[in-house]
């Protein structure tokens, strides 16, 4: 913990480090990589590249994740209908993408990475990108059923959002052989 970190900022960082945690290994592992993808920390298909489908993926992802500069100048004020297109659409279309790579559980995890691809500021249009993206046809019918029931009615209906930023953001942690002393 750094000395200028004050004490509210540990324990926010704590539970997001625990919401983190929350998500099944596979959807902790995309939200690493697209963060990596999204922010441009690491070479991501250095990093997380398996195969020649995730390789393609990651291309992929890179190439929609290119709008994302694009979303973040956008993200309305308020809620006037005039800003709302030329934000909304291309949102929509990255999450879109997201859903499609059958990663994000569900809008907790969806709400966790885009928080931090775009900033807090982009809060109030997650719920309504999320169910928008969630009900395109190119989700199986199933899938659109898990997806559109995970948002819980609280996300859906906020009367307001945070306009904190979040400060845990995960990376990559190589793994460290243990050594018994001898």
């Amino acid at each position: 913990m750094g000395t200028h970190m004050r004490p509210a900022d540990g324990a926010m960082t704590l539970a997001e480090m625990k919401e983190f945690a929350s998500f099944p290994a596979s959807t902790q592992r995309y939200i690493r990589r697209s963060l990596d993808v999204g922010l441009g920390r690491e070479d991501a298909l250095a990093r997380w590249s398996r195969d020649v489908v995730e390789s393609a993926s990651i291309m992929a992802q890179a190439r929609v994740y290119s709008r994302l500069d694009h979303i973040r100048e956008l993200v309305p004020d308020d809620s006037g209908l005039d800003a709302i297109e030329p934000f909304l659409a291309p949102l929509i279309t990255v999450t879109a993408f997201d859903l499609g790579q059958d990663r994000l559980t569900g809008f907790g995890a969806y709400r966790f990475l885009y928080e931090r691809l775009i900033g807090a500021h982009v809060r109030p249009w997650l719920p309504g990108a999320f169910c928008a993206a969630a009900a395109l046809p190119h989700l199986h019918p199933e899938k659109r059923r898990i997806l559109l029931q995970s948002i819980s009615e609280a996300a859906a209906t906020a009367p307001g959002w945070s306009n904190r930023e979040p400060v845990f953001y995960p990376e990559w942690v190589d793994k460290v052989e243990a050594r018994l002393p001898n």
